[in-house]
């Protein structure tokens, strides 16, 4: 019975033994397992998180380069902004932290949130960028509770200053922080949340010479996130520098000239396409643009009627009125429709059919030829011109100069205006083209949309008889110690077939509209140059009742184009005036002031006192009819008779 009851005892041991030793062994095996995976699959995994925990990265922004008018003065260099950052492994209590910020700083705490959120996915010791463009006092409230900030960190930042203001803002354009779109997009690789980047004209078309390349230093840090040593270091690399073919002291003229007016105005070099004044009114501060805009300062931009967010030199698209008519008359000359003896009698109208076609003198200009009909502005003349014609006949002279399409201008947004003919309007709204639309064609009326870059390159194309060239902003590329890495060269992107008569018929009736009795842009004559030019006055609405006073948004457009000097042409102006009515009496002072700009920066410098002076009195200066400037535009009273409709 013993021996029995022994052996059952001795059996169960075994068993016991058996079981423990299995559990053991199951033990030791997970144990193994897990070593294995800590120290073989997890090694890199774990080597990261032990790096994060001791190290910090400190990225150093590097400046953007320079932005400068062709005589080399800089129209937009940098300044240091601060920025207020987090290294994420080093904050304890996030909530408790945002809050705390919050009411020091008196920044929106859900926006600080935000922005903390955006990033999370990135390594922990990599600061993420809470606010921008802080002010210094806020700097100062960091610094003073530095001990109960754990983990926040004040970054430098270069951001643009932009020396002259609000000058040529539509032009060089701003920049701004990185959206969350942009840094998934191809050339964004580099960026990172919190950079700054180009939004806006010459700053966004030429991010990628302008922006440079951004440093680094990656620190090892204690747990009180105070710095131990140096671990590696990248130095930033300064961006390009971007030489533009405007001239400042033109630009500033320029604007100037349009005082409180909307429009746009485009100086061009006939013989090359630089771009001497690119102006779109009123303008805005693109200093702004770099931080929080101001609610009320943003909104003011949106209510006004002005637009002054639009860049209207390059995207406005407006009716060319009347100084449409030389492409009339070029395709007139061509076609052997009139010459320069052709004359009609211009009675104040039109009839074609049922409807009658009014010319701006309603008591009519008589007999008229090719040199009075642009002098006066003649609308019979181009109604009986155009109808001869047909509407795509005058499409194939205006596409001849390239009009109906973007010219290529380095400036993202560029619009190409249009070019009505047969065709379009078949495959725009499915119905036939009508006589009746051809004659509002002929004077740049109807369909007919040209920005006033395109009016530029027009009128250069009329002053060197035949050749187009690109418009272009940028002159040349410099690198940070001023040496040329790209320089722009003059190149033609067509010639025209119309014959040199014919462009010096052209050309000698937009003499007689500055300079002869009659004319309606004597508001444009020099006493020193001779200006050649041709007046515009565009509808925005049809006709209306006269006898009421207009709404602004309801008011005729006004416009100017015009070279100089006559016999050897140098420079191309457009000038469009928002519902300026008037071309004669708003658009034609402002290019003269305009020319008067270019034609007194080629002379020997002044000494100050003198040009002071000058200054002085341009800013003083008013005609009989309040057009700004005209006082020192005119150097001739006007003459009897004169025109001022168009």
């Amino acid at each position: 019975m013993k021996e029995r009851r022994f052996v059952r005892e001795l059996l169960e041991s075994k068993q016991r033994i058996m079981w423990l030793s299995f559990v053991v062994g199951v033990a030791f095996l997970f144990l193994v397992i897990r070593l294995w995976h800590l120290q073989i699959l997890s090694a890199d995994d774990y080597r990261a998180m032990s790096e994060n925990n001791r190290l910090r990265f400190m990225p150093v922004a590097a400046s953007r380069g320079a932005i400068m008018d062709r005589t080399g003065k800089v129209l937009v260099s940098n300044r240091p902004s601060f920025s207020l950052a987090v290294i994420p492994q080093e904050v304890k209590d996030k909530e408790a932290l945002l809050t705390l910020l919050s009411n020091l700083l008196g920044l929106d705490r859900a926006n600080l949130a935000e922005r903390w959120e955006k990033d999370k996915g990135r390594a922990k010791y990599y600061p993420i960028v809470l606010a921008s463009n802080i002010t210094r006092d806020q700097v100062e409230i960091v610094e003073e509770n530095r001990l109960r900030l754990s983990g926040i960190d004040i970054e430098m930042k270069p951001v643009r200053e932009y020396t002259n203001e609000l000058l040529a803002a539509h032009l060089l354009g701003y920049i701004g922080e990185v959206s969350e779109k942009e840094l998934d997009l191809a050339g964004f690789e580099d960026y990172n949340p919190g950079d700054y980047a180009g939004k806006n004209g010459i700053e966004r078309a030429l991010e990628k010479e302008l922006h440079g390349s951004d440093g680094g230093r990656q620190l090892e840090v204690d747990s009180r996130g105070r710095v131990l040593r140096t671990i590696s270091e990248s130095y930033p690399s300064v961006g390009n520098s971007v030489v533009l073919t405007i001239d400042a002291a033109v630009q500033k003229k320029a604007e100037q000239a349009f005082g409180e007016q909307a429009g746009a105005a485009v100086a061009m070099d006939v013989t090359n396409g630089e771009i001497l004044a690119f102006v779109s009114n009123p303008g805005f501060d693109p200093a702004l643009f770099s931080g929080k805009m101001p609610e009320d300062v943003w909104q003011g931009y949106l209510d006004d009627k002005r637009h002054p967010l639009e860049n209207k030199a390059l995207s406005g698209q407006y009716p060319p009125g009347s100084t449409f008519k030389m492409i009339t008359a070029l395709a007139g000359l061509q076609d052997n429709l009139i010459n320069e003896s052709t004359s009609i009698d211009c009675k104040g109208s039109y009839d074609l059919g049922t409807s009658t076609f009014k010319c701006w003198n309603k008591k009519g200009h008589r007999t008229t030829n090719l040199i009075k009909s642009l002098r006066e502005s003649c609308d019979v003349f181009y109604y009986q011109l155009g109808e001869k014609l047909g509407v795509d006949k005058i499409a194939a002279a205006a596409q001849a100069f390239k009009l109906g399409a973007p010219l290529g201008v380095e400036l993202l947004n560029e619009r190409s205006g249009l070019i009505p003919a047969s065709e379009w309007k078949l495959k725009r709204f499915g119905k036939r083209w009508f006589h009746g639309e051809t004659l509002s064609v002929a004077i740049g009326q109807g369909a007919v949309l040209l920005t006033p870059i395109q009016m530029a390159s027009m009128t250069a194309t009329i002053a060197n008889e035949g050749t187009i060239y690109r418009p272009h902003l940028v002159k040349r590329i410099v690198d940070a110690d001023g040496k040329t890495l790209k320089e722009s060269a003059a190149e033609i992107i067509g010639t025209t077939s119309f014959s040199k008569e014919s462009y010096r018929l052209v050309k000698k009736g937009m003499l007689a509209v500055v300079n002869e009795p009659g004319g309606t842009g004597a508001g444009a004559r020099m006493y020193d140059v001779k200006v050649a030019g041709k007046t515009g006055t565009s509808q925005v609405v049809k006709l209306r009742d006269s006898k009421k006073t207009t709404p602004y948004q309801f008011r005729d457009h006004a416009l100017f184009v015009a070279f100089a000097p006559f016999d050897k042409p140098e420079i191309a102006v457009a000038v469009v005036i928002e519902h300026g009515e008037h071309g004669g009496a708003a658009a034609a002072p402002i290019a003269g002031r305009i020319l008067k700009a270019y034609f007194d920066s080629k002379k020997p410098p002044r000494k100050e006192a003198d040009a002071s002076a000058d200054e002085d009195e341009e800013e003083e200066g008013v005609d009989e009819n309040n057009e700004p400037g005209g006082s020192n535009v005119v150097k001739e009273p006007r003459l009897s008779g004169e025109a001022t409709h168009d």
